[in-house]
């Protein structure tokens, strides 16, 4: 009897220690994606959660296209734009501030009409703006591009509710990823093809950053840092092109946390966001792809979302402070 009972208290243990490994594994499978909208957006990018207004924003770059998601609706509404639109931050209700490639502008969210709002980089042509959020302060920061992928000649900027541009950075090849940890003093920024998150001292005072230094290596073997989130413990959460996953990391320690896979080869921005902030949405390109990954992965382009069991903060509106 004693035997027995010890058999199943040890079973008992052995289930509940698999439990625990599936729930925090590095690794966690596909099964837990599920698609939002299942689309063929050529390069699905800027994903934003607008919790004033429980609605998602994002982007098509190549496609031109400017995306509003209602989940309780499960309604849709999209707005053509004149060129490439690299990112959408939220003003108001009615308002959100985008990249196009000609320069910075404001649209309106109810009827697609844009007023600029900078026109910094018109006339760089060799470049185009890409992923952009906004600081503590409400400023916008933004980095553009090089079109051929192969030169850093992009730049960060900084743009206030003026339309005045700053530049931050320099020599950038493709500017990603950028966020803020909850206590406003350490801003993160993905420059992809150096494979390197870096870390810069945020100054909440006057809106500028110090002290760069890197913060995570992202080994090519996971593929290439895109678009970024921070959740609550401020670890960092990174889409992977060619990497067919989301990646969280620590920031303090530059080691991978945990992988989520995602049914797409090209996975390029998350974002957390529903009433709690329990959902990651995650954004995903249907280019850059050979006759195989096609066949493998013809949800590519669409939008997915998971409940990774962390939850995420609000995101910073364009010209509202924090």
């Amino acid at each position: 009897m004693q035997i027995k009972f010890t058999m199943l208290i040890v079973g008992l243990l052995s289930l509940l220690g698999f439990s625990y490994y599936k729930l925090h594994k590095p690794d966690q499978g596909s099964d837990k994606v599920k698609v939002t909208i299942e689309i063929k957006s050529k390069l699905g990018e800027g994903s934003f959660w607008d919790h004033h207004n429980q609605r998602l924003f994002w982007v098509d770059i190549e496609g031109k296209t400017v995306h509003i998601f209602d989940p309780a609706t499960k309604k849709s509404k999209a707005f053509n734009t004149p060129s490439r639109v690299g990112t959408v931050v939220p003003k108001n209700r009615d308002e959100a501030v985008i990249a196009l490639e000609d320069g910075i502008y404001l649209i309106n969210t109810n009827n697609g009409d844009l007023s600029l709002l900078s026109d910094v980089e018109a006339e760089s042509t060799g470049n185009r703006f890409n992923d952009g959020k906004c600081d503590p302060n409400g400023n916008l920061w933004v980095g553009s591009m090089h079109l051929k992928q192969s030169a850093p000649k992009g730049n960060l900027y900084k743009i206030d509710i003026k339309g005045t541009a700053t530049k931050m950075l320099d020599s950038v090849t493709i500017s990603n990823g950028i966020v803020w940890t909850s206590d406003n003093k350490t801003m993160y920024y993905i420059d992809t093809p150096t494979g390197k998150i870096q870390a810069f001292d945020f100054h909440a005072g006057n809106s500028t950053i110090s002290n760069k230094r890197t913060a995570v290596y992202i080994d090519e073997s996971l593929g290439f840092g895109d678009g970024m989130a921070i959740d609550s413990e401020d670890k960092l959460w990174v889409a992977l092109w060619n990497g067919n996953a989301v990646a969280r990391f620590d920031p303090l320690t530059g080691k991978l946390i945990e992988k989520i896979n995602v049914p797409a080869h090209n996975v390029t921005s998350c974002t957390f966001g529903g009433k709690n902030f329990e959902t990651l949405y995650i954004t995903t390109s249907s280019l850059d792809m050979t006759e195989k990954e096609n066949k493998e992965f013809p949800l590519a382009g669409s939008l997915f979302e998971v409940r990774p069991g962390i939850k995420g903060v609000a995101g910073n509106f364009f010209s509202q402070k924090k």
